[in-house]
């Protein structure tokens, strides 16, 4: 009984973000990076490119190569993940590729599994020295997280999240940031029903916004 007690107010003095942590094991999502490596293998993606990775709203894009002509597209992006699981595979993902560009979409999976804006920013900036450690001149695009309707509850944190984030950007001439929350609203100020497959996932049309957003950011 004793021990047991012990155990528990151990388990309550750690850190919020070791707790999650262990709860969010990034190695289970090792069979979806094996079949991202099999692909390689079929088709390697040429040096030079842009890869995109990140969370569901990245996997579910899935005419990159129609939305950015003259660019060489990989969709390196795995629905659910959190950027603590992205930073796991970053070089089997991303780096090994020896991409110009990198465009990144991940961070609200991270705030729905009760991480603080604080935690996602440092994530970010993980995510960050990970991929300059390999590839110091490798362009990084952050595209915000947005606001859907499904996590209305969360818009305070999405927004402290972004503006973090925003201001990283802003000191580093290697990276971007890509501001999208404000396109997903309606004129109401709430998330625009008609950019939405289902409460958490951007359509077709949204698509094409973020792609009109982000075709500049690519031929910088």
């Amino acid at each position: 009984m004793m021990r047991r007690v012990l155990l528990a107010l151990c388990l309550w003095c750690l850190p919020v973000s070791l707790l999650q942590s262990q709860q969010a094991d990034p190695k289970r999502w090792e069979k979806a990076i094996e079949n991202f490596e099999k692909l390689d293998r079929a088709k390697p993606f040429p040096k030079g490119g842009v890869v995109f990775t990140g969370s569901s709203s990245i996997a579910l894009w899935k005419d990159l190569g129609t939305s950015f002509p003259g660019h060489a597209c990989l969709n390196r992006g795995f629905g659910g993940s959190q950027l603590t699981d992205v930073n796991f595979y970053v070089e089997r993902i991303v780096t090994i590729h020896q991409p110009k560009t990198v465009v990144l979409f991940c961070g609200g999976n991270d705030l729905a599994a009760k991480r603080t804006p604080e935690q996602v920013h440092e994530a970010f900036q993980t995510f960050v020295a990970k991929v300059h450690a390999k590839l110091p001149l490798t362009k990084i695009v952050y595209i915000s997280i947005h606001l859907p309707p499904g996590r209305i509850k969360q818009g305070a944190e999405i927004k402290k999240a972004n503006a973090l984030i925003a201001e990283t950007c802003k000191k580093n001439s290697s990276l971007r940031f890509l501001d999208i929350y404000p396109y997903m609203l309606g004129a109401d100020g709430k998330p625009n029903p008609d950019l939405y497959r289902d409460p958490l996932h951007p359509n077709a049309m949204a698509y094409k916004i973020w792609a009109e957003k982000l075709a500049p950011l690519l031929k910088e």
